[in-house]
C-alpha cells in the first residue's frame, strides 16, 4: 500500500510499510524490546516478518517519518468482537524513538490508527500495556483511553501450549 497520511506535526508523515521496510521494522521491534527490558524475548527474523506481513498478511505496519527519516512504527491486526458483531483493530506494538517523544508523534500514530479503524468500520481500537510502563499509561489516559482493569490477560505458550494441544 502506498497510502500516506498527512499529520498536524510539522514534517511528519505516516505511511503503510512496504516489503522493503522489513529490516527497519525488525530494528524498531528490537529498540522497543530494549526499552521494555525484553530484548532477549525477540526471536523474530526478517524472513518471519516478511512472511507474516506481506505473504500471509497476518498484520500490518505503519511507519512515521519526520522529514523523511523513520522515527516510529505501529504493528496492528484485526480481531473480532462477538458482542459487537464486528472487527476491531488491535495494536500489538507502538514505538517512538526516545529523542522524538513529546513531539506529538505518538498521538499522531494513534490518530492514524483510529482513522484506519473507522474507515474499516471497526468497533474498537485496543491494546495492552505493561503495568510498569507508567509514562505510556499516562499518555494513553491523556488521550482518553481507559484501562480495562476488570479483565485479566491469560497466556499459554511454549511447552505448555504443546502439552495442551496434546490433550485433544
Amino acid at each position: 500500500m502506498s497510502t500516506i497520511f498527512a499529520t498536524s506535526v510539522p514534517g511528519l508523515t505516516i505511511r503503510f510499510a512496504g516489503e522493503d521496510d522489513v529490516s527497519l521494522i525488525l530494528d524498531l521491534i528490537g529498540r522497543l524490546a530494549e526499552y521494555e527490558g525484553l530484548r532477549n524475548e525477540v526471536v523474530a527474523t526478517e524472513e518471519v516478518l516478511f512472511d507474516s506481513l506481506f505473504v500471509k498478511r497476518q498484520a500490518e505496519v505503519i511507519i512515521a517519518e519526520r522529514r523523511g527519516r523513520p522515527v516510529a512504527f505501529a504493528l496492528f491486526f484485526h480481531n473480532f468482537s462477538t458482542f459487537l458483531g464486528k472487527a476491531n483493530l488491535y495494536l500489538e506494538d507502538l514505538f517512538v524513538e526516545e529523542e522524538h517523544r513529546g513531539e506529538g508523534i505518538g498521538r499522531a500514530m494513534f490518530a492514524c490508527l483510529a482513522r484506519i479503524a473507522l474507515e474499516r468500520k471497526c468497533g474498537r481500537l485496543e491494546w495492552w500495556c505493561l503495568d510498569s510502563n507508567r509514562p505510556a499509561i499516562a499518555f494513553y489516559e491523556r488521550m482518553g483511553a481507559r484501562p480495562m482493569s476488570e479483565w485479566t490477560v491469560y497466556r499459554v505458550d511454549g511447552r505448555r501450549l504443546v502439552d495442551l494441544a496434546g490433550t485433544l
